[in-house]
C-alpha cells in the first residue's frame, strides 16, 4: 500500500483546493440557475418537497414553467428537482443515496491514501472532483431532500439511423438534466480511469 500521499502536504493541498472549488462552483451555479432561469427566483422548500414525495406528486409541480435555449441542440437550461441519484435513477430512495454517497466519499479518501503517490497530482485532482461532485449533491439531498438540476446538453438530439441508447432504450442521446456536480463526477471518473490505465501500462 502506497501511503506517501497521506504524508504529503502538496497532495492534500491539491485534493482540498480541487474539492473546495468543485463544491463552490456547483452550489454557486445551482443558486444562480434557480434565481435566474425562470421568470422569478425559485426557492426550493424542503417541507414542500417531502410533502410532494409523500403524496406521490411529481416534484415538477413545485416549479414554474421554465426553459432557456443557450445554443440550439447543444445546451438548454431547465430547472428540475431530482428525487433520485445521478440522472434521476432511484427516485424515492433519498436516504439510501445519502448513505451511499457517504460511503463513496470514504472510498475516495481511501483511494487517495492507498493508490496514489505524492506527485500523482492528476489522480489527486481526479479524486477531488469525485469528492466535490459527491458533496455538492449530498448537500442538496440533506438540505432540500432532492437534487437541483438545470443543465440539459444535446437537447432533442437523437441517435442516428433510428437506433436507441443502450440501457435507457431512448432515442435521445442525452435525455437527462444534470448539474455541475454530475459534470465533475464524470470528469473525475474519466481522469481516474486514465490514471489507472497509465499505471497498468507502466507495470506491463
Amino acid at each position: 500500500m502506497k501511503m506517501g500521499s497521506v504524508r504529503s502536504r502538496s497532495a492534500w493541498a491539491v485534493l482540498f483546493v480541487v474539492t473546495f472549488l468543485g463544491v463552490a462552483s456547483d452550489l454557486f451555479s445551482k443558486a444562480v440557475a434557480f434565481r435566474t432561469i425562470a421568470d422569478h427566483p425559485v426557492v426550493v422548500d424542503r417541507e414542500q418537497v417531502l410533502r410532494a414525495q409523500h403524496e406521490g406528486r411529481s416534484l415538477g409541480s413545485l416549479l414554474p414553467p421554465n426553459s432557456v435555449t443557450v445554443i440550439p441542440h447543444v445546451l438548454d437550461l431547465s430547472l428540475v428537482l431530482n428525487p433520485g441519484a445521478v440522472f434521476g435513477i432511484g427516485a424515492g430512495r433519498r436516504w439510501f443515496f445519502v448513505a451511499f454517497t457517504a460511503g463513496a466519499l470514504a472510498l475516495a479518501i481511501w483511494m487517495f491514501a492507498a493508490w496514489t503517490r505524492p506527485r500523482d497530482y492528476l489522480a489527486h485532482a481526479a479524486i477531488g472532483l469525485l469528492v466535490s461532485g459527491g458533496l455538492g449533491n449530498l448537500y442538496d439531498r440533506i438540505v432540500y431532500a432532492c437534487v437541483r438540476d438545470f443543465l440539459h446538453p444535446l437537447p432533442g438530439v437523437n441517435m442516428p439511423f433510428g437506433l436507441n441508447m443502450p440501457l435507457t432504450g431512448q432515442r435521445e442521446i442525452w435525455p437527462y438534466v444534470s448539474n455541475i456536480a454530475d459534470l465533475w463526477l464524470l470528469i473525475g471518473i474519466g481522469m481516474l480511469m486514465g490514471y489507472l490505465w497509465r499505471g497498468g501500462q507502466k507495470k506491463a
